[in-house]
């Protein structure tokens, strides 16, 4: 069986925190246990892109799964999942929202008359 195989079997985050020999406090994987492995995630998809994924062995895999678990799980003891922004209701909640149009209301509106040229 490979590494991948092995990975691919793992039903929750502490499964991999164990699997993968990271050390982990349970109080901030169970805050953010699905934003830790969507930026390991990210993290992969970067050494993909860079070729480290293609040339690694099963150890170096291995080496490179705990790294980037590390660094993802290092990136929200110190941080929250909203500061972090991993998902796409974060990352839109603080786009700038465009100002209201302030809401024009005709005299004619109010007074039912129209007006003449040159009042």
């Amino acid at each position: 069986m490979s590494l991948l195989d092995d990975l691919q079997g793992l039903s929750s985050a502490e499964d991999f925190f164990t699997f993968l020999g990271v050390p982990y406090e349970p109080s901030v994987v169970h805050v953010a246990r699905l934003h830790i492995m969507r930026r390991m995630g990210q993290y992969l998809r970067g050494s993909e892109v860079e070729g480290a994924l293609e040339a690694a062995d099963d150890e170096a895999l291995f080496a490179l799964c705990r790294d980037h678990l590390a660094q993802a799980y290092e990136d929200f003891v110190g941080s929250s999942p909203i500061a972090e922004r991993v998902f796409k209701v974060h990352k839109d909640a603080v786009l700038p929202k465009p100002e209201p149009n302030a809401p024009f209301v005709p005299l004619t509106a109010l007074t039912g008359q129209p007006l003449s040229a040159g009042e």
